[in-house]
């Protein structure tokens, strides 16, 4: 059977469709619980969750589901503080928070890792079975201990190089990212325009390369993308924008309707919004910021800048000021329940797999 091998054996799940950890909203408990119980791996965004909030989250989850699900996490990046920079993101950014009646932020963000090695604790004390990791690799002692509490680990690459770096350091599972994902670009171990190769292209050459499981992502939208993913041979599939114009998505509805009317031309990159390269749905603040960007500061403190313009937009129904992460393949969106939408792709790879099969359409 297509649906079964090393990777839907390991993680206790009937498909190998898993919902990317996107943090920021659209992961809600119900999100994760209802493709945990569709049969896919529902994964929960808790990069920039509390701990108590990870905590809560995951009572919650499991008060919905009894199958198996996963938390995914930053691995913690500590720039350096550049005031200047800070100083000159705060002037650039005036303009949008008065449109928005927002007042320049008073002083300096501050950031900590200790919040990531909390929920590492929570993880663990609440023996969550899939722990996913974006931005970086984490020690291999926090590798070590997660995995001597069976809790499977799952890194993420842009390249073949970070790939084989997620395998030396003892990832169970590497999610490959291709250019085409919506939201933040994964790369870490080279300049993010390194790590802008196409799914189709990135796949098979770390598949070939790796002995871990494969997990593809980027573009991939329906069951057509899932046997595409397969055959160029990765073991599952992971995707994000799919799943964000899901009823149980948490997303702003104005991203939603954002994803649903958009066209295949109309993302692009971004760092203006967080200090990362990100793909999103282009709109005023990235071209209010465009060429500009190698002024900010990095992330997280970019990130933390912009933070308070994002929430009044999105409560204010802004769409111009939000940040609309999307893949490159938005016209595929669909509206619907997060179950149907697994089941729609189980039905598709299926049907796809007939046709090949007999030839018979």
């Amino acid at each position: 059977m297509w649906n079964q091998n090393e990777i839907t054996e390991r993680l206790k799940i009937t498909y190998p469709v898993i919902q990317a950890g996107m943090a920021g909203g659209p992961t809600t408990t119900q999100l994760v619980s209802a493709v945990s119980n569709a049969g896919g791996l529902g994964v929960l965004g808790a990069g920039y969750m509390t701990p108590e909030q990870t905590q809560s989250s995951i009572e919650q989850i499991r008060q919905l589901t009894d199958k198996t699900f996963g938390i995914n996490l930053f691995v913690p990046e500590t720039p350096e503080l550049d005031k200047e920079k800070i100083k000159e993101s705060n002037r650039m950014l005036r303009p949008v928070r008065e449109k928005l009646n927002l007042n320049d932020p008073s002083g300096i963000p501050k950031t900590s890792s200790e919040p990531f090695f909390r929920q590492i604790e929570i993880i663990l004390e609440n023996s969550v079975p899939v722990c996913t990791f974006t931005f970086g690799i984490p020690d291999k002692p926090i590798i070590k201990q997660l995995k001597n509490n069976h809790v499977t680990v799952i890194g993420t690459a842009t390249t073949l190089k970070e790939a084989i770096m997620n395998e030396e350091a003892g990832m169970d599972m590497v999610v490959v990212q291709g250019s085409e994902a919506g939201g933040h670009r994964g790369s870490f171990a080279v300049p993010y325009e390194q790590g802008m190769i196409g799914t189709m292209a990135l796949v098979p050459q770390v598949a070939d390369r790796i002995h871990i499981p494969v997990i593809a992502a980027g573009g991939i939208m329906d069951g057509r993308g899932v046997l595409a993913a397969l055959i160029l041979g990765a073991k599952a599939v992971q995707m994000g924008t799919a799943f964000v114009t899901c009823d149980e998505s948490g997303a702003n509805e104005r991203h939603k309707k954002a994803i649903l009317k958009s066209a295949e031309d109309e993302t692009t990159l971004t760092s203006s919004f967080s200090g990362k390269p990100a793909r999103g749905i282009r709109n005023a603040f990235i071209d209010f910021m465009a060429g500009k960007e190698h002024l900010l500061p990095d992330y997280p403190i970019q990130n933390a800048l912009t933070k308070d313009i994002r929430t009044a937009a999105s409560k204010h129904d802004q769409p111009e000021w939000m940040s609309m992460w999307s893949g490159q393949a938005p016209r595929l969106s669909r509206r619907g329940s997060a179950g149907d939408k697994v089941k729609e792709i189980v039905s598709e790879v299926e049907s796809h797999l007939e046709i090949l099969m007999t030839g018979r359409k």
